[in-house]
């Protein structure tokens, strides 16, 4: 017999549902079409182990040690259930580091596919007795993770098709349109206005040197992967989306939510605070966040409350400071910044309905004004040329 496990965490679970009911098939039915295209890892070179797969990794092993199955024995039923060789490896490879007497882990530390975080995590799980609590945690946390991707993607993905035809057919008028335009005013030698010459100079570019840009843009999607891994590249990546209108803050939302969830998790584990800031500063790419956490970091250490040293950050707003403020004089870090999670969790689900609805107008707006500065500059000319064709 085969067997199937329910991916669902329990975060996401109705309460007195169960594994395998009919409202877990009718949730993974919706992921059908389009919405289970951006419920997959976008990745250009792949991954051995993603995000979606760690959130299904941690909820399967979460359910299999509640139903009091060992360690080993639930690694060998995922095992079983896997169709690619080398995710078959992989598990192989654990349990066989199992088998040789590793804790768990210790099986995973050092590999690649993991982070510090989840190795602390599971560490702590192992030495409290609480491994199927920690592994829920962090199945809901890559499944919080992953939602929040597909959350900004989603908010994207439409306006960036729209701006990417918009430019098409600028580039289009540009080096079509415009041309047969000139032809005819050179031909009966027009005297040609300042945004006529600006347009037809633009024209030109894109005819001689138009290529060289596009090719710059090539290389820089090719070897895009490799700039990820240099620091100066994700620095001045971060700051500029931080800028952006609309985008800014709604990035920052998205980061500030795996932040709060990721120290409500670490504070309920029973880590100390700021070996809780020193993992997540590890867990989280977003470079703003991470050189903030750092500033806290160091605060903390010279003697500063949480809240002290957060304020000092831009980064953090007074909300936040002000409830993390409450959750040290009452010591209910836990219960705080699990609230916290869900105001921004909601945030990022509102903002990314916003942001599609208001980019959409401005993207148009914005193309629709350059296309008309192109046609008035080509047909301002016009009126001179009848007048002489008329004389």
């Amino acid at each position: 017999m085969a067997f199937k496990l329910d991916h669902t965490p329990a975060a996401r679970r109705t309460p007195g549902s169960k594994p395998g009911d009919n409202s877990t098939t009718a949730r993974s039915a919706e992921g059908k079409g389009m919405s289970g295209l951006l419920q997959k890892e976008i990745t250009i070179f792949g991954s051995t182990f993603s995000n979606k797969r760690k959130e299904d990794f941690y909820t399967e092993v979460s359910v299999l040690l509640k139903a009091g199955i060992t360690l080993k024995e639930a690694l060998t039923l995922i095992k079983e259930n896997q169709k690619k060789k080398n995710l078959e490896t992989f598990y192989e490879t654990l349990i066989g580091q199992l088998v040789s007497g590793k804790d768990f882990s210790e099986s995973i530390r050092g590999r690649k596919e993991f982070t510090e975080y989840e190795y602390h995590s599971l560490k702590i799980g192992e030495e409290t007795g609480t491994l199927d609590r920690v592994t829920e945690e962090l199945g809901s946390f890559f499944f919080r993770k992953n939602e929040q991707r597909r959350n900004l993607v989603s908010a994207l993905m439409y306006p960036v098709i729209i701006l990417t035809t918009a430019v098409l057919v600028v580039v289009f008028m540009l080096r079509f349109v415009v041309p047969m335009f000139q032809d005819i005013f050179i031909q009966n030698h027009v005297e040609l206005p300042g945004i006529t010459r600006f347009i037809i100079r633009l024209s030109d570019f894109s005819q001689g040197k138009g290529w060289i840009f596009a090719g710059l843009v090539l290389v820089f999607l090719v070897f895009r992967k490799t700039l990820t891994g240099k620091v100066w590249y994700q620095k001045t990546k971060d700051r500029i989306i931080l800028k952006l209108p609309f985008i800014g803050p709604f990035v920052k939302n998205v980061y500030l939510a795996q932040f709060t969830q990721a120290v409500s998790l670490l504070t309920a584990s029973r880590v100390p605070v700021v070996n809780s800031i020193r993992l997540v500063k590890k867990m989280i790419s977003f470079y703003p966040l991470q050189e903030a956490l750092e500033q806290v970091e160091a605060s903390i250490l010279q003697g500063k409350s949480l809240s002290e040293s957060m304020a000092t950050a831009r980064i953090f707003d007074h909300k936040m400071v002000a409830l993390v403020k409450v959750a040290e004089e009452t010591n209910q870090t836990e219960f705080i910044f699990e609230r916290l999670n869900r105001q921004y969790h909601t945030e990022v689900q509102q903002k990314s309905k916003m942001l599609s609805t208001m980019m959409e107008p401005f993207i148009i707006l914005f193309v629709g004004i350059i296309v008309g500065v192109i046609l008035i500059a080509m047909y301002l000319p016009m009126f001179r040329l009848s007048s002489v064709l008329g004389g």
